[in-house]
């Protein structure tokens, strides 16, 4: 799942030596936070118009989720 994230944000961004993803420990309901991390400059590109781009981040990331039978969230720092 890191690898898919850091794949798409690569995509996207004008500095994608800045890319990163760490991911926090299943909390008690099985869910996984993933943190995308990219610079302060290309926050406005994987944000999007109105966070299209964002919500299109976390559906994938939902949807590649679904085939290990696992719960995920992506937050955007």
């Amino acid at each position: 799942m890191e690898e898919l994230l850091v794949t798409i944000a690569k995509g996207l961004v004008e500095k994608p030596e800045s890319v990163s993803v760490d991911a926090d420990e299943p909390n008690e309901d099985g869910i996984i936070v993933y943190h995308l991390h990219v610079d302060e400059e290309d926050m406005g590109r994987i944000i999007g118009k109105q966070g299209r781009i964002a919500k299109a981040i976390r559906t994938v990331a939902r949807a590649a989720a679904i085939r290990t039978n696992s719960k995920v969230i992506v937050e955007i720092d």
